[in-house]
């Protein structure tokens, strides 16, 4: 029995299956964990979402702000990109059976037995573990039952761009889910820059990522985390695990087995 955590997907199933060949996945024994972003981009995005779906008692999976994306445009609250590969989900007889299963997904997972915690995009500084977990709990049930409409209606902006107490309810959804979902930059009290996709080593002025912080307080807990394809896997920090190594653009699909850390890689066309 193992446990795999892979990086962002966007509809590029058939690395993901090479990849689940090359490390001999048990689907009876071992677990997938998938950082988000299952969605989108690629080129099979609705065979990737049923391939999930199909084996959803042997893969843990967070929300990424695609599939968030995804659930906005089917209930007709964000009209697609140019750059979308949606169409085929939305156009599924059995998208609702998808979308309602995609909905019910976490943005945080964490497993105490195994000492992982996973998220799309990160935990920002100011936030504990037990605080962060919170957190998400409140956008999930928010998800999960009527007023998930006006989430989604609301759901894009980047303000406010740091969290405090006394946020009006859209308000406080939007920059939980940012965090959760989107965030590469921030201040060590957690201001976020929602704006450069750059490497660690251009930073924007007065930010830096979100790992990095010293002080933060999430920085004794191992976090595994996808979205930020720029740093090519690496981290370069203690305790923080980078998975997004840019198979959509053409680089690498990579998972890491939990129990010894070790990495397994395959090259996406």
């Amino acid at each position: 029995m193992a446990t795999y955590a892979v990086g962002d997907l966007q509809g590029c199933l058939k690395p993901l299956k090479k990849l689940l060949k090359k490390i001999q996945f048990d689907y009876d024994n071992d677990t997938l964990w998938l950082t988000g972003d299952l969605v989108n981009r690629g080129p099979q995005s609705l065979e990737t979402l049923r391939f999930v779906y199909q084996h959803r008692k042997s893969i843990v999976t967070v929300l990424g702000n695609h599939d968030l994306h995804l659930l906005a445009i089917a209930g007709g609250y964000k009209i697609p990109s140019r750059s979308d590969t949606l169409d085929d989900i939305l156009d599924a007889p059995d998208k609702d059976e998808l979308l309602s299963w995609l909905r019910q997904q976490p943005l945080l997972h964490h497993d105490k037995d195994l000492a992982y915690t996973m998220v799309h995009a990160g935990i920002p500084p100011q936030w504990s573990l037990k605080k962060a977990i919170k957190r998400a709990q409140e956008v999930e049930a928010v998800l999960k039952d009527e007023r998930i409409g006006l989430f989604l209606a609301t759901m894009y902006g980047n303000e406010p761009s740091i969290w405090k107490k006394g946020l009006a309810e859209v308000d406080r959804w939007r920059v939980i889910t940012n965090y959760f979902t989107r965030m590469r930059f921030c201040t060590e009290k957690g201001k976020l820059e929602l704006h450069s996709k750059s490497t660690i080593h251009h930073a924007p002025k007065g930010y830096s990522p979100w790992f990095e912080f010293m002080e933060r307080k999430t920085y004794n807990d191992r976090i595994i985390f996808g979205h930020w394809a720029a740093l090519e896997g690496e981290a370069y920090s203690e305790n923080a695990y980078a998975l997004d190594t840019g198979c959509v653009w053409g680089n690498a699909l990579t998972a890491m087995r939990l129990e010894d850390q070790q990495r397994f890689s395959i090259q996406c066309k």
